[in-house]
């Protein structure tokens, strides 16, 4: 799989993407700049009129490390991309943080009760790691939208059964 070239517009608006040949020509020639380097976008210096634009179709397979974006073009993949999420890196730094805390009790300063009858969580809440991989999927999607020509966005959703993998006779009260 090759990775196309975004083009925009001189309004930034989004056109097809192109193969990195033709970027390179168009870019030696003048008749581009870059306009940004990831993903690889290029902006036209001149006004293109009546293009005809074939939408893509973004495709998003999210996993708990990493989550895989693929651009579809009339069945082929046009451009892919690995996402690395850092959830254990925010789980880390949250521990990290409470450790702090737990240590600001133990100083020898005035008694500090620990507060912990008081703090509800909202309806809806989410554990920061979860928090963060859904943010940083949702900007990707803004972000390629702005780039090319979008019609449809496909999620993939899948719950896996592990112990059902490994034994496949396991049902009822055998799961206990």
């Amino acid at each position: 799989m090759q990775n196309y070239v975004f083009v925009v517009d001189t309004n930034k608006q989004p056109l097809n993407p192109i193969v990195p040949k033709k970027a390179r020509r168009l870019l030696d020639k003048g008749k581009a700049a870059v306009f940004r380097i990831y993903p690889f976008t290029i902006i036209l210096k001149t006004v293109v009129e009546d293009a005809v634009l074939t939408p893509c179709q973004i495709k998003i397979d999210p996993g708990s490390k990493f989550t895989g974006f693929a651009l579809v073009r009339e069945g082929e993949v046009i451009w892919g991309m690995e996402l690395e999420h850092r959830g254990g890196l925010v789980k880390k730094k949250l521990e990290l943080r409470r450790a702090v805390r737990r240590g600001r009790r133990n100083r020898n300063t005035r008694y500090r009760k620990p507060r912990f009858l008081n703090i509800k969580r909202r309806d809806g809440w989410l554990a920061p790691s979860l928090e963060h991989r859904i943010q940083t999927t949702e900007t990707w999607v803004k972000r390629l939208t702005k780039f090319v020509p979008l019609s449809e966005i496909w999620v993939e959703k899948v719950k896996f059964d592990m112990q059902q993998m490994q034994i496949p006779v396991v049902s009822g009260v055998e799961y206990e």
